[in-house]
């Protein structure tokens, strides 16, 4: 079988992992090289990017775009995991919380501040999964990261609970975000529902769910489900060169494509094509004025 090289937006079910996701549709394609890029917790649904082939060299991009979502926020009852899949920990009065009360709190969490992970995560203490040491009853200090959000807002308020949509960075935990929150308002919270709507270029409303990738897989079109390997690089520009120029990107070699300064910042990346259209190479800018390397070399022709 042909490797296939994209990648399929998958709207991640509730109650599945993003492994289990990503394990059932190698079994489904009979693909080897699959990955997901950007965790969903368990009780989360929405975007994830399933990614094929040489998919699978893009997804950093993708893990670093930004990302949004809704989030149904419980106030008054607090959790250890900060989520409806954890235990209850404490259960406080809210009835005196105001939409003007949530609108306020949540102003010092836009744009950059720094943020402390939740022990339920998949990030490590001296090697060990944060998340493991919490179910053997452990917690760890965990210093504060900035993180960012880009926009914020209440978009529904039933008493006690709070919708909210979102856009932010990588690295931004919407249950401690929850957890922070229930603090802030004196009455403890934590995250009942979450849904992601979009990571990088991928929308929800694009998106597939796994009964449509099963279907697509038992009749034999689940590739018209991929989305190119560059569709998450469109941000960066993009540049056309002849023969000669592709051989030389693929010997290793820097090129020269005569971008003026203002149009080639040394902190850019450049998508490369051949004349008939084929996608090449990531680039970046080399020492010399005007010259570029491979940053990574895609190889997308069967055979």
């Amino acid at each position: 079988m042909n490797e296939a090289n994209g990648i399929i937006s998958v709207i991640k079910p509730l109650q599945w992992t993003s492994m289990e996701v990503v394990r059932r549709i190698k079994r489904l394609t009979g693909q080897k090289k699959v990955g997901h890029a950007g965790t969903l917790d368990p009780q989360a649904t929405g975007v994830l990017p399933i990614c094929f082939g040489q998919a699978t060299r893009v997804m950093e991009y993708l893990v670093d775009s930004p990302k949004s979502y809704m989030a149904l926020v419980h106030l008054g009852v607090t959790t250890d995991s900060y989520d409806a899949m954890g235990q209850v920990t404490e259960t406080r009065d809210a009835s005196y919380v105001t939409e003007q009360h949530i609108g306020a709190a949540l102003e010092k969490y836009r744009g950059v501040f720094p943020q402390v992970p939740p022990m339920y995560s998949a990030l490590k203490k001296d090697g060990e999964r944060l998340y493991n040491l919490a179910r053997a009853g452990k917690e760890v200090d965990r210093p504060p990261r900035d993180v960012e959000i880009y926009d914020l807002r209440i978009t529904r308020w039933t008493p006690p609970e709070v919708w909210l949509e979102m856009q932010c960075g990588k690295g931004m935990y919407v249950r401690s975000l929850a957890y922070d929150l229930g603090i802030d308002l004196g009455c403890g919270a934590h995250l009942k529902e979450l849904t992601r709507l979009h990571t990088g270029p991928f929308d929800i409303s694009t998106s597939v769910t796994m009964d449509q990738v099963e279907e697509a897989c038992q009749d034999g079109t689940w590739r018209s489900l991929l989305f190119p390997v560059d569709f998450p690089l469109l941000k960066f520009k993009a540049a056309i060169v002849q023969r000669d120029k592709e051989e030389a990107i693929k010997r290793g070699q820097g090129i020269y494509l005569g971008l003026p300064p203002k149009i080639a910042p040394t902190n850019d990346l450049y998508r490369l094509y051949s004349v008939d259209g084929e996608f090449l190479a990531l680039l970046h800018p080399g020492k010399a004025r005007g010259l570029w390397h491979a940053q990574k070399i895609f190889k997308l022709r069967q055979g």
